[in-house]
């Protein structure tokens, strides 16, 4: 069976003592009671990964980072690498957000070398795809989820692609408020395991793990996560409220 997961995905927010605070309370809920086999990830600004090993003990969560460099080290002033964030004790990375993809410039190209170098370095993959709204309008959002799919992560051999977990965010429902239907959320996920299918095989396809991102609380999870291909959630803004995000993951 392919795993059922919830990550947060905090951005740009929580200075270091809120943070740890934060993790502190997610990790306390977590040890007196357990996610019942589900994985519960935080992926935090850098400046915490190095105190999280430490405070994160319950059985079911983990942490991550949001971003990495594709270069191994090297005068590269103000990035990290895989390398760095592994060694924290860091078990995950988000790649291909939106967010980068928009604001950075991040390509296909760069995110499959950005896959390919934190997977070198032991760390497991959240690869992100999604459509933003004129894609949507436009009838395209499937072509456009195929290219970042095939040109970002199906250059991966088998063997590391199953270390990857895939989140589909259609960009237009990320902090905007506005979420996709489930309709829309299973038509997309099908659609993606349709694709995994096709590169790597029916069971591979069937043990990869997709979520759900985008404007995704506790509020509307449960309808979200009733689809049979969305097997969990990528949390934005509700990961920052420790009551909202482990309702969320109550609702998987």
């Amino acid at each position: 069976m392919r795993k059922k997961i919830v990550a947060g995905n905090w951005k740009m927010n929580m200075d270091l003592n809120e943070g740890l605070a934060l993790a502190e309370a997610i990790n306390s809920h977590y040890a007196v009671n357990p996610p019942d086999g589900k994985e519960v990830i935080i992926c935090t600004p850098f400046i915490h990964l190095g105190m999280l090993s430490k405070l994160i003990t319950a059985s079911g969560v983990s942490f991550g980072a949001q971003n990495c460099n594709d270069h191994r080290s090297g005068a590269y002033t103000g990035e990290i690498s895989a390398a760095m964030i592994k060694s924290t004790g860091a078990g995950s990375v988000i790649l291909g957000h939106s967010e980068r993809r928009t604001l950075y410039g991040e390509t296909d190209e760069l995110l499959a070398a950005k896959t390919a170098e934190a997977l070198r370095n032991g760390l497991r993959v959240i690869f992100c795809c999604g459509e933003v709204l004129a894609e949507r309008e436009g009838n395209n959002h499937f072509g456009v989820v195929r290219r970042q799919l095939e040109k970002g992560l199906f250059t991966l051999t088998t063997e590391d692609f199953v270390k990857c977990i895939i989140a589909y965010e259609p960009v237009w429902a990320i902090g905007t408020g506005v979420t996709a239907s489930p309709a829309q959320a299973q038509e997309m996920h099908a659609f993606i395991r349709q694709l995994i299918e096709g590169r790597y095989g029916g069971e591979v396809a069937a043990e990869t793990t997709i979520l759900y991102g985008g404007s995704c609380k506790a509020s509307n999870a449960a309808e979200l996560f009733a689809n049979p291909d969305v097997d969990g959630g990528l949390i934005g803004g509700a990961s920052l409220i420790k009551e909202e995000f482990c309702n969320i993951v109550s609702a998987l």
